[in-house]
């Protein structure tokens, strides 16, 4: 890719830098950049999922655990602001509780 972007440069300051070949150039460098934010997109989201399944099985192995929160990346807003309110207040018990 280094190589091709050097022969174009090169290639260009010969020829005095033709407007053609700059747009071109330029529309083949956006193009590149909005591949690459989809690939960036997929590849993330990938990984994303591989620890949400990890992350269900840790809860499924836990007896103890709360087993509704495997569904909660799929719950409305709501429900998830009410996880989230739930769990703050229990760290901020737990943290009260605990000697300091």
């Amino acid at each position: 890719m280094v190589t091709a972007v050097v022969v174009w440069v090169l290639y260009s300051a010969v020829f005095g830098f033709p407007a053609r070949l700059e747009t071109i150039f330029q529309t083949l460098a956006a193009a590149t950049t909005l591949a690459m934010v989809f690939v960036i997109q997929h590849t993330q989201a990938r990984a994303q999922a591989a620890t949400q399944r990890k992350l269900d099985e840790i809860l499924l192995a836990s007896p103890e655990a709360d087993n509704t929160l495997i569904t909660l990346e799929e719950a409305p807003d709501n429900e998830l602001k009410e996880a989230t309110d739930a769990h703050r207040d229990a760290r901020r018990d737990a943290s009260q509780e605990s000697p300091s």
